[in-house]
C-alpha cells in the first residue's frame, strides 16, 4: 500500500535523526533505520496496531521513545507524526484533516 507522509511528520523524523546523530555518531542512522522498519511493518499489516482516536492508529517503536501515528485510508496510509513520548499527547491532532 502507498505511504504518504504529512510534511510535519517528515520534519519530526529528520529533526530526531539529527538529534540522535549529534549525541552519538551513527545513532541517527539507527533511528532512521528503525523508523523505516516501523513504516515497513505498518505497511505490511496496517490494522495490527491499536486505534487511539477515531481512525488513527499508533505503532510504538522499539528501542527509541517514539510512536508513529497513522491513518489507514482507502488508497494509502497517511503517516501523521513521529511523536516523542514526552511531547504533549494531542499536538498532532490538527494533522488529521490535512
Amino acid at each position: 500500500m502507498r505511504i504518504v507522509h504529512h510534511p510535519e511528520g517528515t520534519a519530526e523524523l529528520t529533526e530526531a535523526g539529527r538529534f540522535y546523530e549529534e549525541r552519538v555518531a551513527g545513532l541517527g542512522g539507527q533511528f532512521l533505520d528503525a523508523a523505516d522498519e516501523a513504516v515497513r511493518l505498518i505497511s505490511a499489516s496496517p490494522t495490527q496496531w491499536r486505534i487511539v482516536e477515531g481512525d488513527v492508529r499508533r505503532y510504538l517503536m522499539p528501542r527509541f521513545p517514539y510512536a508513529v501515528y497513522y491513518r489507514l485510508l482507502s488508497d494509502h496510509i497517511r503517516i501523521l507524526a513521529f511523536k516523542h513520548h514526552s511531547r504533549h499527547p494531542a499536538y498532532w491532532r490538527q494533522r488529521i484533516s490535512t
